[in-house]
């Protein structure tokens, strides 16, 4: 794809005459990187890298982060331009395709997504086999997955067109599935999408709609959506994309991946950030509060952390939150909320922590997760919709990168090593001879 020879690394192995010479390859930007392919046949041993944080499982051309400079493009783009000038359509359309549409090319794109929206009537049935109180993301799991029973003609994934007419059905019903969730768990009645409508208006509709009477999306609303899924649309090799690359790798159908990058999103450690954000402003209760707080979150000894600040990749300020920043408070005069305490106390810790050295000095800037939790919860979302609006952003993310996955003639099934540490080689013994 993309790399280029640059240079190679000569590793030796302590206590042997042998050794190996091993390429570093360069990507466009970013680290250069040791293929160590060939490490094992040579040397006889196996690299360690728990988490994967210091090894590259694959080559990509879709997503580039600096953690270090606060930097994320998606295909070279500047996050920064693209959620000023773009919408999630078009962003969707550049991380599938590698460029941004021509007029002629968005157009038939949007009409693409737009008239794939509606679900197979019979997948509301499935809804009633959920308890009323289910978490939307078990609900998310379970229909998402289902969904190649129903599309069972589309998932011969060596079919480029076939890939293509699954990644529209993805990207178009994930909002329609989504809404359905939080629909049943209110006991309200289904909504269906509407074509005259954008995706983040078209999303916030299917949400908040009833029969019973009109209801206008608000553009600046929609627009705050918009961001939040442009935003949140893809970001390199994170957990649940590593998910969908592994089991998409087995050649799994496209359906099956994407509810397993569902299912790794739903930990609280990868996409439950922004509800521990609404939960540890629940816990300061009130402004008054947070001088206690921050000095609590200064004692290491305490255990008390300052959820929604700092970023494990982002050294820096995080790109995505300066926007997410600007979206908060749009959101916030546009619903006229000046005396909503969990907001005010939200305002109040923003400003606290960007002025304390301490923080400051740690670089802890709010991130990402920190604004849009306050703007979901503004706009009257629960926070068990917290994350399915997340995994609705990163659908497209992850159908881009199981798509690539699947083009790369270089790609193998994932297969992992491990250091075994267990009991070595022991005979069985009988039941009567075991103390």
């Amino acid at each position: 794809m993309a790399t280029t020879p640059n240079g190679s690394v000569t590793f030796t192995l302590d206590g042997t005459n042998r050794s190996t010479k091993l390429p570093v390859l360069k990507g466009a930007i970013g680290p250069d990187v040791v293929d160590i392919r060939k490490l094992y046949a040579d040397l006889g041993v196996f690299t360690f890298d728990p988490g994967y944080g210091e090894t590259a499982s694959c080559e990509s051309q879709i997503t580039y982060i600096d953690g270090d400079e606060g930097v994320l493009l998606y295909r070279g783009y500047p996050i920064e331009q693209l959620a000023e000038n773009s919408d999630f359509i078009e962003v969707c359309y550049l991380l599938m395709n590698g460029d941004l549409p021509n007029a002629a090319q968005l157009k038939e794109f949007r009409k693409g997504v737009t008239y794939h929206t509606m679900v197979h009537e019979q997948i509301r049935r499935f809804y009633d086999g959920f308890r009323r109180d289910a978490h939307p993301m078990a609900i998310m799991c379970g229909v998402v997955g289902a969904l190649a029973a129903f599309y069972h003609d589309n998932i011969d994934m060596s079919d480029a067109r076939q890939r293509e007419i699954a990644a529209f059905r993805l990207i178009a019903k994930v909002p329609t599935i989504a809404a359905m969730a939080y629909k049943y768990s209110l006991g309200q009645p289904f909504v269906y999408p509407r074509n005259d409508l954008d995706y983040a208006a078209n999303f916030l509709y299917m949400l908040n709609a009833v029969p019973a009477e009109p209801y206008q999306v608000s553009p600046v609303l929609a627009k705050a959506m918009d961001r939040i899924l442009v935003l949140h649309a893809d970001h390199e090799q994170n957990a649940s994309t590593s998910t969908v690359r592994l089991a998409g790798s087995t050649g799994a159908n496209p359906f099956a991946c994407i509810a397993a990058g569902i299912a790794a999103l739903w930990g609280p450690a990868h996409g439950g950030a922004n509800e521990a954000v609404l939960k540890m402003l629940g816990e300061i209760g009130h402004v008054d509060n947070i001088p206690g707080f921050i000095e609590k979150v200064k004692d290491k000894n305490s255990g008390v952390k300052l959820m929604g600040f700092g970023h494990r990749v982002y050294k820096n300020f995080d790109p995505r939150a300066k926007i997410m920043q600007q979206s908060c408070h749009e959101v916030l005069a546009e619903l006229g909320i000046k005396d909503e305490p969990l907001l005010d106390l939200a305002m109040a810790l923003e400003k606290v922590a960007l002025e304390d050295d301490y923080f400051v000095s740690r670089k802890l800037y709010p991130n990402v997760d920190f604004y849009s939790g306050i703007i979901l919860k503004a706009m009257g979302i629960p926070t068990s919709m917290f994350t399915v609006i997340f995994a609705v952003a990163r659908t497209v993310g992850w159908v881009s990168q199981w798509k690539e996955m699947i083009e790369d003639p270089t790609q193998r099934i994932g297969r992992p090593r491990q250091i075994y540490t267990g009991p070595s080689q022991r005979d069985y013994r009988a039941l009567n001879a075991r103390g």
